[in-house]
């Protein structure tokens, strides 16, 4: 084994003639050059550090405070109102100063006082100003003279070229809301959905409870909420995520999908090589934090960073009550599955990243490597895709010691993990429909044993060169992972990519160690609890149903010539699907951020309000006008967007209820109104994937470089999830899942409503266009 060699950095035997001592000078540079990767690192976390804390001033305006000081003392001018004076007196008292070095050493005191005074002002003043919302509910297009003053004075307060997390400590809290004011909107939001009776009981119990319980806990709340960051998040992630003791495959990770008609290789192992590598430059990037914080509003508005902290070298770690969240530091390594086989491939070499052509290499090894998997090696990671109690015992009893550790920490402690697939996926012209359906459940899925979903992210080559990605859902939402797989495909195709011969660009290395077999001893008991998990897992995998499809009959631009908001026409056509699909309406959830909050992550839009409900019943009632379907539209579609900006600013429903529910159960107090407000199912649950960098793909030049979006599974047994992506102004893609066992659902079905529902909505305005039944 030639890398086993070459990790001893010396040998040496004891002779009649003394200490025999051979140094191998490879395996000493190897370690040389680790060890200055390790401190170059180091020390741009420490200089990124000073930068993020001292911003948004910089640490040369230090100097320039300074200078300024010390001038005007020269000048015989006091510019601290007599505090030098004061700060010269206590030196004094030292005795080992003279005259000259106390004026010099009050003046940099003062000025390093002032600058850090200047500091804090600004960015309280930026925190305040971020604090402001009214722009949010301006009309489209249209910012009076106050919002354009209150832009300049942002931009103002926000220095310049800031770093990923330089906004992090100018970020307003989120705001607890008034009992009584998420009271009010919940009724309002139920009432399209319960009879007059059920209406009256749930709205007495509702004014029991902000009259009598409700103040008490918030009482609670709104302490939680002044000394912690965020008032939602940590119990958001602990008990919506890591305690959840049911499988985490399909019922919360989720998966992104490679680009809908290009593959611009279709050699696995090259494909694997360009991307793996464009996904280390995003890390590398992240490490740096040359990533750019993402900003609204003309680039004026900063979100929170803090869910890319955890991105990489992170894992869930499964345990018998809660699950934790492992990161570490760095990584140099990522683990390979393929075939039944774990594979540690090293990232570096000589001091440097692996070129994509030498991951290609690393890659092509592992698919020639003809070794067979060892005993309960192939259906090992079936752990992840079970119960969660069960993994948690398994990995406590046979993968605390020995090899089983070892091997285990590698995949627990690697970048990410990596799967070559042996089966072909992707976008099939002679058969859409049944590709794009089976292309999203093995991204979703696989086969139950083949994707670690423990991992932050699991990244997907198959066989025939597509790829995408599975994803935990614990650690961040999915427009964090989404502004990684835009970088991803864009670098990929647009600045990596191929030879003509379809592998990657450059030359291999046969210097480069193999990638090293991950070795487990694994007994039968355990592999009969490997088994176990794997039916559980299988059994939830068949029964779901998936249906992915591009709507292309029109997209973002004729919409928006109807004058509505994209999100709010495809939200009152999901509105109108499900009634044609099912007869009823049903609470509804969309997903919306609330990271103009320090560490803000979701909050829930209500989408099916009264406003939506009167839209839909007009529009299958034969009797109706047009125009009035059109004044019903709109005045819905209003609504919406008005209820989408009340949960971006903090004003929402759910998240504050949650947290209320959660202080009762701390304080061992039942109540009857909060129980039944969690326990209402959420039967069509949705969700839209944001395009973030529209730069990094010009749809004019290359139409065909268009992206599928990602999906997730249904959140109710009898309801269905729906994601779906706004590409471009032609394109919509959508992917529907719900549950076969569910006499109620056809996510089929669902789609050719959903369809038929936006050319029916888009037929009301009689717009010129492409559509066509």
């Amino acid at each position: 084994m030639a890398e086993a060699h070459q990790a001893v950095a010396f040998q040496f035997t004891v002779t009649p003639d003394g200490i025999d001592l051979r140094l191998s000078h490879e395996a000493l540079k190897q370690i040389y050059l680790s060890g200055l990767h390790s401190w170059k690192k180091k020390f741009i976390r420490f200089k990124n550090g000073i930068i993020t804390g001292v911003y948004p001033a910089s640490p040369s305006s230090w100097l320039i405070v300074v200078v300024g000081v010390m001038s005007t003392m020269y000048a015989k001018v006091d510019p601290s109102l007599g505090i030098i004076a004061k700060i010269n007196q206590t030196l004094g008292t030292t005795g080992s100063m003279s005259t000259q070095t106390k004026n010099i050493v009050s003046g940099i005191l003062f000025g390093t006082g002032l600058w850090v005074t200047l500091i804090m002002a600004m960015r309280y003043s930026l925190k305040m100003l971020l604090s402001y919302h009214g722009w949010m509910f301006a009309e489209h297009g249209k910012l009076s003279r106050a919002t354009r003053i209150w832009m300049g004075m942002v931009k103002i307060f926000s220095g310049r070229k800031p770093m990923l997390y330089s906004f992090q400590t100018s970020l307003p809290r989120l705001p607890v809301p008034a009992v009584k004011d998420t009271v009010n909107r919940y009724l309002e939001s139920v009432q399209p959905l319960l009879n007059k009776e059920d209406f009256k009981r749930m709205k007495g119990l509702a004014e029991d409870f902000s009259i009598n319980l409700g103040p008490r806990l918030q009482w609670y709340l709104k302490l939680k909420s002044w000394w912690a960051t965020n008032y939602v998040s940590d119990w958001w992630e602990e008990y919506i995520y890591l305690r959840g003791r049911g499988p985490i495959m399909v019922n919360s990770n989720y998966y992104a999908m490679d680009l809908l008609y290009v593959l611009p290789t279709q050699i696995q192992a090259a494909r694997a090589g360009n991307a793996i590598h464009a996904i280390l430059l995003y890390r590398r990037k992240l490490d740096r934090e040359e990533i750019k914080p993402i900003l609204l509003l003309g680039s004026t508005v900063p979100l929170c960073s803090a869910q890319w902290e955890r991105m990489f070298n992170t894992s869930r770690i499964p345990g018998e009550e809660t699950d934790t969240i492992q990161h570490v530091k760095d990584s140099k390594h990522i683990v390979v599955y393929h075939q039944g086989r774990y594979f540690k491939v090293w990232l570096y070499h000589d001091g440097r990243l692996l070129k994509p052509r030498e991951i290609e290499q690393q890659m092509q090894r592992i698919l020639d490597d003809p070794s067979e998997p060892q005993a309960g090696e192939e259906k090992l990671a079936a752990l992840t895709a079970g119960d969660r109690v069960p993994w948690a015992k398994a990995r406590q009893t046979y993968f605390s010691r020995g090899k089983n550790k070892q091997s285990l920490d590698a995949i627990e402690k690697a970048a990410f993990f990596v799967t070559l697939d042996d089966t072909e996926q992707g976008y099939n012209k002679k058969d859409p429909v049944t590709s794009m359906d089976s292309y999203a459940k093995s991204l979703l899925h696989g086969k139950c044993y083949d994707r670690w979903f423990d991992k932050t992210f699991t990244f997907i080559v198959f066989k025939n060169g597509k790829m995408g990605m599975n994803t935990e859902h614990s650690w961040a939402d999915a427009p964090i992972v989404g502004h990684l797989w835009e970088y991803v495909i864009a670098t990929d195709c647009f600045q990596l990519g191929y030879t003509e011969d379809g592998h990657c660009k450059g030359d291999t290395n046969p210097n480069i160690p193999c990638p090293t077999r991950l070795q487990w001893e694994i007994p039968e008991e355990c592999q009969e609890v490997i088994e176990r998990s794997l039916g559980i897992a299988s059994t939830l995998a068949n029964d779901v149903d998936f249906h992915s499809f591009p709507f292309d009959a029109f997209g973002k631009g004729l919409i928006k010539k109807s004058r509505t908001s994209p999100d709010a026409f495809v939200q009152l056509a999901l509105q109108l699907a499900h009634y044609k699909d099912k007869g009823k309406f049903c609470l509804t959830y969309e997903a919306s951020m609330t990271r103009l909050f320090r560490e803000g992550r979701t909050e829930t839009v209500r989408s099916c309000s009264m406003e939506s409900c009167s839209f839909v019943l007009a529009m299958v009632d034969p009797a109706e006008t047009v125009e009035n379907k059109l004044k019903l539209f709109k005045i819905a579609a209003n609504k919406h967007q008005h209820m989408y900006r009340l949960a971006m600013t903090g004003a929402g429903i759910d998240r504050h209820l949650f947290c209320l529910y959660v202080v009762s159960k701390y304080l061992a107090v039942d109540s009857p109104f909060l129980k039944e407000v969690l326990s209402d199912p959420w039967r069509l649950s949705t969700s839209q994937t944001p395009q973030q960098q529209l730069e990094l793909f010009d749809l004019e030049r290359n139409p065909e470089y268009v992206s599928s979006g990602g999906g997730f599974g249904p959140v109710a047994d009898d309801g269905y999830g729906v994601s779906y992506i706004i590409v471009g102004e032609n394109l919509i893609n959508f992917h529907v899942s719900s549950k076969l066992s569910s006499p109620e659902t056809d996510s089929h079905r669902f789609g050719a409503h959903l369809k038929q529902a936006m050319i029916d909505i888009i037929t009301l305005f009689k717009l010129p266009s492409n559509a066509k039944k």
